[in-house]
Order: C-alpha cells, then sequence, then structure tokens
C-alpha cells in the first residue's frame, strides 16, 4: 500500500506541477499572439512570430532529447521554467518601461520556443521512472484531459488579462506560474535514470537513438504511421476555421465555438480514458482513433448544420486522448529507459515537421478546392490508415505479447 501512495503521491506532484507551468504559458502564449494581431493587423507579422514560436523548438528537439537521457530530467524540466521566466519576465519589464519593439517579443517568443522544446522530452521520459508500468495509459490520458482544460481556459484568460491589465502586466502570470511550477517540482522524488557513458558525445548519442528506430521494425512501423497520421490530420487541425468562416459565418462566436467544443471533446474523452484505462492492446486503440478520426472528419466535411457541425467537433475530440495516451504509453513500455529521451524527441520532431510540411500542400489546395473536401478526402485516407492497423496482425501481436493481453 505503501509503494502505491508513493507512486500516486509523486504523479500528483509532477502533474499539478506541469498544469501550473503549462497554466501561465498557454494564457500568455495567447497573449502575445493577439497583442501582435492588434498591433499590426498583419499577416506577415503573425507569419513571422509563428515561425519564431515554431522553428526553435523543431531545432533543439534531436538534442533535447538526448540532453534528457544524458542528464536529470527532473533539473531540466525545472531549468527550462525558470529560463521561460526570466525572458518572459525581461519582455514584461522592457514593456512596462514604454519599449514596444515588436522585435523583442519576437526573440522571447523565440526563446520560449527552445525551452520548451527542450522540456518537452524530459517530461514524457520522466514518467516511467515514477509511474508503474500498467498505469501509463491512465496518467498520459489525465495529462492529456490536463492539456485539454489549460486549451479550454487559456484563451479566455488570456483575452480578460490583455483587456483588463495591458500587455505588460499578461505577462508576469507566466512568470509567476513558472516559479510556482519549480516550487511545487522540488518536492518530487525521482528514482535514478540509466546514464549514459561519459566518454559519448551528445551527437553520438542522437546517432544512437536513430539507430535503434531503425533496427526496431515495430518502432520503425510506428513511426511511419505516427507521421502519416499527423500529416492527413493537418486539414482538421488548421483549416476548419476557414471552414467555418466561408461555410457558416465570419462571427467571433463561431471561431471560438469551433476551437472549444474540440478542447471540450478532448477534456470529456481524457476523463474517460483515464477512468476506463483504454484498450489493453495500445496498437488496437492507435488504430481505433484512427478510424473514429476518419469518420467524424468526413462528417464534418458533409454537414450544413452549424450545431450539429459542433456536436462532431466535439465527438472528434474526444477520441484524441486515446490515440496520445496509447501512442504515448506504447513508447514509454518499449523504450528502454536511457533511451526514451531521444526516441520521445525523434517523434515530437515527426509530428512538428509533418503538419507543417501538410499545410504547404493543403494550405493553397484549400484556395483552388473547398475546404470540405480537403476534410472528407483526409477523413477517408485516415479511416483506411485506421483500419490497415487494426487488421495487422504483426503489430497488434507486438502489443500482445508485450502485455500477454487480448485486444479489448
Amino acid at each position: 500500500m505503501r509503494s502505491e501512495d508513493s507512486w500516486v503521491r509523486k504523479t500528483a506532484i509532477f502533474l499539478i506541477s506541469q498544469t501550473v507551468s503549462l497554466f501561465g504559458s498557454s494564457v500568455v502564449g495567447f497573449s502575445i499572439v493577439w497583442h501582435i494581431t492588434l498591433e499590426t493587423s498583419s499577416g506577415m507579422m503573425m507569419t513571422i512570430g509563428t515561425l519564431c514560436n515554431f522553428l526553435p523548438q523543431i531545432a533543439i528537439s534531436l538534442f533535447a532529447g538526448v540532453w534528457a537521457d544524458r542528464y536529470s530530467r527532473k533539473r531540466l524540466i525545472m531549468l527550462s521554467d525558470a529560463c521561460v521566466a526570466i525572458f518572459t519576465l525581461g519582455l514584461a519589464l522592457f514593456y512596462l518601461r514604454g519599449n514596444t519593439d515588436l522585435r523583442l517579443v519576437f526573440f522571447v517568443l523565440a526563446m520560449r520556443s527552445l525551452f520548451s522544446g527542450i522540456q518537452a522530452p524530459a517530461v514524457s521520459a520522466i514518467l516511467p521512472q515514477i509511474v508503474p508500468k500498467e498505469k501509463l495509459l491512465r496518467v498520459n490520458a489525465l495529462n492529456t484531459t490536463v492539456t485539454s482544460v489549460m486549451t479550454l481556459l487559456s484563451p479566455a484568460v488570456g483575452g480578460a488579462l490583455l483587456g483588463a491589465f495591458g500587455f505588460g502586466y499578461s505577462l508576469l502570470v507566466d512568470t509567476t506560474t513558472a516559479l510556482l511550477a519549480i516550487a511545487i517540482l522540488c518536492r518530487l522524488s525521482v528514482p535514478p535514470q540509466p546514464r549514459q557513458r561519459i566518454a559519448v558525445t551528445p551527437f553520438v548519442d542522437l546517432l544512437d537513438g536513430l539507430r535503434y528506430i531503425q533496427q526496431d521494425a515495430f518502432l520503425r512501423s510506428l513511426v511511419i504511421f505516427y507521421g502519416i497520421s499527423f500529416f492527413l490530420i493537418t486539414p482538421a487541425a488548421f483549416l476548419t476555421p476557414l471552414l467555418v468562416e466561408r461555410s457558416f459565418g465570419a462571427e467571433v462566436w463561431r471561431l471560438t465555438a469551433n476551437e472549444m467544443l474540440w478542447s471540450f471533446g478532448s477534456v470529456l474523452g481524457g476523463i474517460i480514458v483515464s477512468l476506463w484505462g483504454g484498450f489493453r492492446n495500445r496498437v488496437f486503440s492507435i488504430g481505433f482513433a484512427l478510424v473514429a478520426f476518419g469518420i467524424t472528419f468526413l462528417l464534418l466535411g458533409v454537414m450544413r448544420s452549424f450545431g450539429l457541425y459542433l456536436v462532431i467537433m466535439a465527438v472528434s475530440g474526444a477520441f484524441l486522448p486515446l490515440f496520445s495516451s496509447a501512442e504515448i504509453a506504447l513508447v514509454q513500455e518499449k523504450v528502454p529507459a536511457d533511451m526514451l529521451g531521444r526516441v520521445s524527441s525523434l517523434l515530437q520532431l515527426c509530428a512538428s515537421v509533418v503538419m507543417p510540411v501538410g499545410m504547404l500542400l493543403f494550405g493553397p489546395l484549400a484556395d483552388l478546392v473547398s475546404v470540405q473536401l480537403l476534410l472528407i478526402l483526409s477523413g477517408v485516407l485516415i479511416a483506411m490508415l485506421g483500419i490497415l492497423i487494426l487488421r495487422s496482425r504483426r503489430l497488434l501481436a507486438f502489443d500482445q505479447a508485450e502485455n500477454g493481453e487480448s485486444n479489448v
């Protein structure tokens, strides 16, 4: 009983610290985006902001995984939060003193992205150190639920703070929550992680991670399916606001409802998976979720009633925790502890690169054909991908062999 109390307490401390950190980062993230929008009303400035918020995380993610395997993951998380707090505080002080140069905003966006990229693989890799293997899927589902709740609340809080106190003071929220998250995480005791050989350089460590995935047939297949999945999810992830504006109206409340209903569905789905535990076969869970995504994306493409469209959007979001928690738990269970950071960062890099590449195709296509058609086509293809996974005895058998359990 003491052992169970110990891991539950450690998990609670970790998730609370990350929730506090994520809330501040999300609120300030929305404040920054809206500040750039209101100050410039420029698509070019928004593009620069998006690149500053995106590219550094991609650039650092590979080496961040190496560091997560070589050094203390707890300290990496705390260091990342501290650096975000320092840079954000600096920007707040500049703005409060009247220095409103947007170049400072872009620089701080890039720094926040950089340290988020360092933090992400450490967060993913630390959970198996404190959570029993059989509980990983539920804990990951709970973590996904918390993320969805923050996504649901952050726009409203960010907008309220920006309107009430102005941009400079709204930035102080992230500094406060980052310091609070560090204070909470200091109370977490993490078992030692396997150490890398001292003589090995980070670059060699990185190559070892790439070789590990390349030589493991199951992981190689998982990465391929993962990349294709995120490529096909791109239209639903980025183009539904355009669909709403073109088909249902350009009112702000419609665009807000479009975003919030997906997050609301994700929250409900996360609660269900964390209580239920999901299918015992992780691969089956991934395939099932992809089929559900495909069906709901297709329905989004054919809906003519905005009310029904929002219902389908929420239903679609409900399957996100099943997909993401199964994928994360599968990697955490399969990959050795001393390799987990690198594999997690490679998967993160895959998603971070594939979706922008998808936008390079689907974005211009949306000006030539209807977004509905893109959703229908991507829905059919992603459902076929899910069926392919569900019919793959080799992939399903792997998880059965690992867990000694049936599909469901």
